[in-house]
This record gives C-alpha cells, sequence and structure tokens, in this order.
C-alpha cells in the first residue's frame, strides 16, 4: 500500500503553490530611534487596519479573494524579526486572528537602521515562501533613512529587478530620539531612494495620530491594486525612480548623518 501511495503521489505531480492577489510583505522599522510607545503604536496601527470593514472588502473583492501576508520588525543590517509568518488571509476571521497575533506581546526596539538589509530579507522570504501571488509587493515604513548595510538604491534595484513592487511609509514625526538623527525630508528620501516599481507609492505620517488611518489606506491600495482619482490620489507620493534614471537627491545621507554623529551613539 506504502509503494501504491508513492507512485500516485509522484503521478500526480509537484503540489501547486497556493495563489493569492497579492503576497504583501510589511516591513517595519524598529530601530532604535522609536520609542517604546512608537513600537506599540505601530503594532496596534497594523492590527485595527486588519480588522477594519475597508480592508476586509479589499481582500474578500479580489479575482482571488485571498492575500498572504507577512509582518516583520526591522533594524540594522542582520536584524529582521519576523512577528507574523507568512499566512493566507481569505476571511474577517483569518485577518482577526493575524490582528491577534500582532498584539499578543510587545518586542523592544532593534540597532541601526538598514532599509536594504530589510529589503533584501524581504524579497529573499517572498521568492522561497511557496505562494504565487497576481502581484507581489513590499510596504516598508521607516523613520530614516539607510545607514548600514549595503546603500539603498542598490538593493531597491535588485528588488525591482525580481519584479516585486516596492510602497513605503516614511514616518515623519518629531518625537522620537533627537533632531540630530531626523532627516526633514524623509518623504523625498523615499520617493527617490526607495520606493520602485508598478504604481509604486509613498504616504507620509506626520503625526503619530495619523498612522492608523495611513496604514488602513496603504493596505486597501496595496490589496486591491487600485489607485485612487481625484483629491485622494493628490496626498499619495509616487516614485519618482523609474530605472536608469539618474535624480539629483543624495540617497547616502543616511551614511553620512551616521558618519557625523556616530560618536553620540557608540561613545568614545
Amino acid at each position: 500500500m506504502r509503494w501504491l501511495a508513492l507512485i500516485f503521489a509522484l503521478s500526480a505531480g509537484p503540489l501547486l503553490a497556493e495563489e493569492v492577489d497579492v503576497e504583501l510583505f510589511l516591513a517595519v522599522d524598529v530601530s532604535r530611534s522609536m520609542t517604546p510607545a512608537e513600537l506599540e503604536i505601530q503594532r496596534r496601527g497594523y492590527a485595527e487596519a486588519l480588522r477594519s470593514d475597508d480592508v476586509i472588502q479589499a481582500i474578500e473583492g479580489g479575482l482571488i479573494g485571498a492575500v498572504a501576508i507577512s509582518y516583520v520588525e526591522w533594524a540594522g543590517q542582520v536584524s529582521q524579526r519576523e512577528i507574523v509568518p507568512w499566512t493566507i488571509v481569505r476571511s474577517r476571521a483569518e485577518a482577526e486572528a493575524l490582528a491577534d497575533a500582532l498584539t499578543n506581546r510587545f518586542n523592544p526596539s532593534l540597532r541601526r537602521t538598514s532599509i536594504s538589509g530589510a529589503l533584501i530579507f524581504a524579497a529573499n522570504s517572498i521568492a522561497n515562501n511557496d505562494i504565487t501571488g497576481l502581484r507581489r509587493v513590499i510596504d516598508i515604513s521607516g523613520d530614516g533613512p539607510n545607514n548600514d548595510g549595503r546603500p539603498v538604491t542598490r538593493a531597491r534595484d535588485a528588488v525591482l529587478a525580481q519584479g516585486i513592487t516596492i510602497n513605503g511609509l516614511p514616518l515623519m514625526t518629531r518625537d522620537g530620539l533627537n533632531d540630530r538623527w531626523h532627516l526633514e525630508d524623509l518623504d523625498a528620501y523615499y520617493r527617490n531612494c526607495v520606493i520602485g516599481g508598478p504604481g509604486a507609492f509613498a504616504i507620509p505620517v506626520l503625526t503619530w495620530d495619523q498612522f492608523a488611518l495611513a496604514v488602513r489606506r496603504k493596505l486597501v491600495l496595496e490589496i486591491s491594486g487600485r489607485m485612487p482619482t481625484g483629491p485622494q490620489r493628490a496626498t499619495l507620493i509616487p516614485a519618482q525612480y523609474r530605472g536608469g534614471d539618474v535624480t539629483p537627491y543624495d540617497c547616502l545621507i543616511g551614511e553620512k548623518i551616521w558618519e557625523r554623529n556616530r560618536r553620540y551613539w557608540e561613545g568614545p
């Protein structure tokens, strides 16, 4: 009987990967510039969005009616912490279970800021998740520019070459670590140096009370794959990078800020 079962399995061929409307990798900044309160706001903001009617309707209204989501917190080049592994979500109950997983515990911050490390980690995770999405999206949030690991543009270009879209959530609040590390035009940095791919966009967050709404809006757009029109579209930041373009923005600004201020972080 075991031989018959083996022959049947071989004749059936390899198992097909599960198909979804979108593979959505949520990469969330937990670098040390984030306060414990801000770390909790982020988790609760994503959980609130996943429980919302807007996000549930976007999931159920897709061509397939299913999405795959992974939630990973990141900081330095090799500091990535998987909070929720790849999970298929088809219904309100499954979305709420994922939301519960985000808020059942809270972890401390990690050191440094490597957007490039997070992008490469996310792309590798997408490549090895045994899921087939009609679209593949990395959604990365952060409160500062890249200052660790390879240059962010090299990582971005490698990810875009795999057909993965990168969207951003630049956190432009002023109540984290001191102004020494703050980048005033973080939204322009994301536009020119981080995001890219078909339909790529960023939604800046200026104050923490905007966070939950921004996350909900972002998830709806990413899951549905439809961009808004009219006044709502005006609040999105489209990607400046188009492949091969040379922009005047200094995409190594984060590394320069780090070198200028590292003595305050590392000590003598």
